[in-house]
């Protein structure tokens, strides 16, 4: 069976919603994508992280009618059951623009419960008004970029642990980065592109293996959350890392932009209203 067939995802759209549903969003468990990663069912995760997700179509009407514009920041953890499709999602958020709403705390309110039904574990939100957009500025990457290093990719997927190398002995805490990912949507074959950020401790990694590794996925299908759990697992086991953090920020599509991270380190959060140009 195939577990993407009950979602929206790569099928038109009858009818925009005109009310908030939830029933439209469409969970996906992440046990199937995990145990294609090696991960048994119900055995402790290696890894803690979360997936970020910006969304940038968010509008209600106030107790008046009028229009309120909204940013949204969704914080879903690592270990929830479930992911949230991204074509439900938006469609869910859809559903508010013609909703009344008593305020801004409200619609926190709603979404939070909403979504943590639906991924299985508690959804953090954050709303920021149109009122204060104009703090928002864009980030740079972390670290060293890799980008310029002279490789010659042999393969662009399925993605190539093998490649991975040390570069010597010596131990290291070094934040390395590139914008030059690519992988591709599992169901509608459309590309995902990302820059991808490796913070790690241990022994020294090859930057120029490391940065054709991350081309490796260049043509591989997988949803953004599995790709960056199979970069953390690969470098884990290839790069004997003792330390290792890696998120990446994808970017937008149909309104929202997927930021997952998974580290090593259980207190490991993205900074909030942070985006790279990118974006």
């Amino acid at each position: 069976m195939n577990p993407y067939e009950p979602t929206a995802l790569g099928k038109p759209v009858a009818a925009w919603p005109r009310r908030v549903d939830a029933a439209v969003l469409a969970p996906i468990p992440r046990a199937a994508m995990r145990a294609d990663l090696g991960l048994a069912p119900h055995a402790p995760l290696p890894f803690h992280g979360e997936d970020l997700w910006g969304c940038y179509e968010l509008s209600w009407l106030d107790v008046h009618g009028k229009p309120v514009q909204a940013l949204a920041e969704l914080r879903v953890s690592a270990a929830s059951a479930r992911l949230i499709e991204s074509k439900s999602l938006k469609l869910y958020l859809n559903g508010y623009a013609g909703e009344r709403m008593a305020d801004a705390d409200a619609v926190r309110a709603r979404i939070a419960q909403d979504l943590a039904v639906a991924a299985g574990d508690t959804v953090q939100v954050a709303l920021l008004e149109s009122a204060v957009w104009g703090r928002l500025r864009l980030h740079a990457a972390p670290g060293e970029a890799l980008d310029e290093l002279q490789i010659a990719p042999a393969s662009y997927g399925p993605p190539q642990p093998q490649l991975l190398r040390r570069a010597s002995a010596g131990r290291v805490h070094e934040t390395l980065h590139s914008a030059l990912f690519r992988s591709n949507c599992p169901v509608t074959g459309q590309p995902d592109w990302a820059t991808v950020v490796v913070d790690y401790a241990g022994p020294a990694l090859d930057h120029a293996a490391l940065l054709a590794y991350l081309v490796s996925y260049r043509e591989h299908a997988a949803f953004h959350e599995q790709c960056v759990e199979r970069i953390w697992l690969d470098l884990m086991q290839h790069g004997a890392c003792v330390a290792l953090t890696v998120f990446a920020r994808f970017t937008r599509r149909g309104g929202l932009d997927i930021n997952p991270l998974r580290s090593s380190d259980a207190a490991a959060r993205l900074p909030a209203w942070q985006r790279y140009a990118q974006q």
